[in-house]
């Protein structure tokens, strides 16, 4: 079989970048180079001799790389393709969707020197080819090179998306993205001390690396913020999912042998920032976890910065709101803190009239609301990215979301365990099961769903405070006029109220105090904290009284934190509400069945 690929194959491609049933191709030879596995497909490169073009292999030539028929150096014909554009990147890469094997690997790269005969470009026979070593060539051209930058030309480095925990030998370039602090601990082995660090090749696919011990001495002051690093002789194992920070199915350890040498007179590379989004609907199962997730969306508000003073430390630190939605209808608070409040921050707030699109990568999720969302030290934000999910959400928002009814994600905890969020059937429990045990939350905050109706509520009780527009923070009345904020340090002529009440709530099994706040004291009312208040200051307090009548004894589903408190010298449990919904009676109707066929079962 002759040994040739098809002159101009690569020209070909690109002018011809989709091809259906109808179109008649020609010969199209490529020889395959840099084949490596990224996920369920594989990447490679194809060559013709002159041109070279990145190419993808779908998961279904899979099995043909796994059996032998496509390796690195041997050559394939192209039988359908499609050209696609490489996002953020004034490149292009070919989808490979069918092809098969002509030739087995060569022996050696298809290159310009090889001189043409016929129809192909043919490597010239074995015998007429003078060999010479990678380490000769690179003598002869970098005779005066120095030293590091010869190593650096001769070092194999390996993907991170190629790594796996059965492999042998490698080498890898990556820069530092995150350093954790040296964290020292005491177990019944004995003391120790331990650290880690995030690592980003340059295609942007990111691993942990943690150290031990020695190896955390040793490594602690060589591992530097944005450094790059080739790195060698590490392990790796399967994620803690628990523990991970980062998108990747493995993570790396270190030890006192590993070798760790930062680079040095070589570009540098900026790694692509890659995202892995979780549509806001479907963050319930995130919540209070250690994993951070990205999310991209249309900004709805900007809230003006604000200063929050630590409680570790008194430190003040900005922070600013602002309210994304995507096509699941669904909005959520992302808190920005430090300089993405006050710098991205800022941009955002001048450019929120014209809806941009946020990506956000490694944001916590809290249970604040329900369901919402904070960045960390690590966090990336870019606005109005040029990829896909942002055209597909500015498409979305300018044909119908902007029209749209759109419903807070802290709102839609369900009772419908749709789309895998978090429902309040999850960790259903009777109020009974919450008073007889008053050690739960000893050791941390423990949370359940239960169903109730408020019972009781004392009518005298001061159920409102006085807060802050901007921040929400309880507010005192200044000596001259208006009302001053601790938290933003600013004076205002007018304030809002926000509820902060104790009311007694039943269920079948018993009864409990819950402490209520916010905008779930107002679902459980009816109405706003400033609308009781005026209707609790007329001479005739009959309408005020009528408003807590009706919002007796009316079925809600809670999301509840439980934890003890000492006063007095006595400790007491205490419950309170973090989310509140109506209850859907078909919903409910379901989850009664499925108790009832599980005692039957």
């Amino acid at each position: 079989m002759s040994k040739s690929v098809s002159p101009d194959a690569i020209s070909f491609i690109l002018s011809n970048p989709n091809v259906d049933s109808s179109t008649v191709l020609p010969e199209i030879v490529v020889q395959v180079l840099e084949l490596k596995p990224v996920g369920n497909r594989h990447m490679c490169t194809v060559n013709d001799g002159k041109m070279k073009l990145r190419a993808s292999l779908p998961s279904s030539l899979t099995s043909e790389v796994n059996n032998g028929n496509i390796q690195n150096l041997c050559l394939i014909r192209l039988l359908d393709y499609t050209v696609n554009d490489i996002p953020n990147k004034n490149e292009k890469y070919v989808i490979v969707t069918k092809c098969e094997s002509v030739v087995p690997p060569l022996e050696a790269e298809v290159k310009l020197e090889v001189k043409s005969e016929g129809p192909g470009i043919m490597l010239k026979p074995k015998q007429d080819v003078v060999t010479k070593s990678a380490a000769q060539i690179i003598h002869e051209q970098n005779g005066n090179m120095a030293p590091s930058a010869r190593t650096a030309m001769t070092r194999r480095v390996h993907p991170l998306a190629s790594l796996n925990p059965y492999q042998g030998n490698w080498t890898i370039k990556v820069r530092v993205t995150a350093k954790g602090p040296m964290r020292h601990y005491k177990n019944a082995r004995g003391e120790g001390c331990v650290f880690n660090v995030e690592l980003t090749d340059e295609d942007g696919t990111e691993i942990q690396a943690t150290m031990f011990n020695e190896a955390a001495k040793k490594f602690f002051d060589v591992f530097e913020m944005g450094k790059v690093y080739y790195i060698s002789k590490g392990t790796l194992k399967v994620a803690n999912k628990q523990f991970k920070t980062v998108q990747n199915d493995y993570e790396m350890t270190l030890n006192e042998n590993s070798q760790v040498e930062v680079v040095a007179n070589e570009a540098a590379f900026i790694p692509e920032t890659k995202f892995s989004f979780v549509p806001i609907d479907q963050l319930g199962p995130y919540v209070l976890q250690k994993e951070l997730i990205d999310v991209i969306g249309v900004v709805q508000s900007v809230s003006p910065t604000m200063s929050i003073r630590r409680k570790i430390d008194n430190e003040a630190i900005a922070k600013r709101d602002i309210v994304i939605a995507d096509d699941t209808n669904k909005t959520v608070v992302v808190s920005l803190w430090n300089t993405l409040a006050t710098d991205l921050g800022q941009k955002l707030l001048d450019m929120a009239d014209e809806s941009p699109v946020v990506a956000i990568k490694s944001l916590r999720v809290s249970d604040f609301q329900g369901v919402s969302l904070s960045t960390v030290g690590k966090s990336i934000i870019e606005i109005n990215p040029d990829t896909p999910d942002s055209q597909k959400l500015k498409s979305w928002y300018a044909s119908e979301g902007k029209e749209t009814s759109l419903e807070t994600v802290g709102a839609s905890l369900s009772p419908s365990m749709r789309n895998g969020g978090r429902s309040m059937y999850t960790d259903r429990v009777t109020l009974d099961h919450i008073t007889s045990n008053p050690s739960l939350g000893e050791d941390k905050p423990v949370f359940f769903n239960t169903r109730a109706c408020m019972s009781m509520i004392r009518a005298e009780q001061n159920m409102s405070y006085r807060a802050c527009k901007t921040c929400n923070k309880k507010v005192t009345e200044s000596m001259d006029s208006g009302y001053w904020c601790d938290t933003c340090q600013k004076n205002e002529s007018d304030c809002s109220l926000r509820y902060i009440l104790s009311a007694k709530f039943s269920d079948v099994s018993g009864a409990a105090w819950f402490s209520v706040f916010s905008d779930d004291a107002e679902k459980i009312i009816g109405c706003s904290a400033d609308d009781l208040d005026k209707m609790k200051s007329q001479d005739d307090s009959s309408e005020y009284q009528t408003q807590l009548k009706k919002a007796s004894w009316v079925p809600h589903l809670f999301r509840v934190m439980v934890q003890p408190r000492e006063y007095n010298n006595e400790k007491k449990q205490r419950i309170t509400v973090k989310a509140v919904t109506p209850v859907d009676f078909a919903a409910e109707s379901k989850f009664l069945l499925e108790e009832i066929s599980s005692l039957k079962a």
